[in-house]
């Protein structure tokens, strides 16, 4: 951009007055083995509000995915949102690059604030990483929501004719665009209906600014959620699961969302959104926010602290 303004760099900075208006503060946790997570956590914890962690996917950092949720979230829970490893200001020199690796460094710098019960909400590979914590840290899970996210996917669905694409790393190109014509083409490829007019400085903009850090990482997190993925081997959560899916997703089919739920059975609801594609945080946020809500504000047992701190620890 030389010496051109970033629009994307400004907008980041708006995202970042908008998570601290809306009572949040930026925290960065060192895991001690060459892990760091950076974490939007409440500058003061309520003890009376259930907690919510926010979990997003592969698109950008945590901020652009969740703005339009945080504020209305944040006056009825105690609301933590990581980037995960690889986005955002969270980096790590461990190889590996599982879901389930993903899920225990979220859950490690959760430990460090002192949370022990929680309402997960993972988005698109973000709900990978969800369930992943559910299956891993099923005493910490109170509900579960999974958005947009084929869990329940096979290695083999892509020779199958499922997906779009054909294979791994032509999802990549698309879902990590480098070129401007990469991007629209993404843009097509999660929206139910796309913006039209896009002028190629903008779009450079946002590659420099949001696609070029760790891009080898990210084609490798990819990569590992595919790769001998099979649904014999998900396990199956106890956790209540609200799955929330758009009626016309083109990059997990809504195959994978009634998938998810046969998988789940009676433990599990599912909700689709109509007129939506795979971006329903962005085409739908108010509709999403709604099932949210709904799903997650109901009292919670009495048995379990409403705070999302270990009342044996209080």
């Amino acid at each position: 951009m030389g010496n051109c303004i970033s629009f994307t760099a400004l907008q980041d900075w708006r995202l970042r007055q908008c998570f601290s208006g809306a009572g949040l503060k930026s925290t960065t946790t060192d895991l001690g083995d060459g892990t760091v997570m950076h974490c939007w956590v409440p500058k003061s914890h309520k003890p009376t509000k259930p907690t919510m962690l926010l979990i997003h996917g592969i698109g950008a950092n945590a901020m652009w995915q969740f703005n339009d949720f945080i504020s209305p979230l944040c006056s009825q829970f105690n609301v933590y949102v990581p980037d995960l490893v690889f986005f955002g200001n969270s980096y790590t020199t461990q190889p590996d690059r599982t879901e389930a690796f993903q899920a225990q460094c979220v859950m490690r710098a959760m430990e460090t604030y002192g949370l022990q019960r929680m309402h997960v909400v993972g988005l698109s590979y973000g709900g990978f990483v969800a369930y992943s914590i559910a299956v891993q840290f099923p005493d910490a899970v109170d509900r579960l929501v999974i958005a947009a996210a084929g869990v329940c996917m096979e290695e083999t669905d892509l020779d199958g004719g499922l997906f779009q694409v054909r294979s791994a790393d032509e999802a990549i190109a698309i879902l990590l665009p480098q070129k401007p014509e990469k991007l629209r083409e993404l843009m097509q490829f999660t929206f139910y209906k796309p913006v039209k007019i896009l002028p190629s400085c903008f779009l450079n903009d946002f590659i420099e600014v949001m696609c070029t850090e760790y891009l080898q990482e990210r084609r490798e997190l990819i990569h590992a959620l595919h790769k001998d993925r099979k649904l014999s081997d998900l396990p199956k959560i106890t956790q209540p699961t609200l799955i929330l899916w758009g009626e016309h997703d083109q990059v997990f089919p809504l195959e994978l969302g009634n998938r998810l739920k046969r998988h789940l059975g009676e433990n599990a609801q599912l909700v689709v959104i109509k007129n939506a594609g795979h971006a329903i945080n962005a085409e739908k946020p108010k509709e999403m926010l709604k099932h949210l809500k709904s799903y997650l504000v109901d009292p919670l047992p009495p048995q379990l602290d409403s705070n999302g701190r270990n009342s044996k620890a209080d």
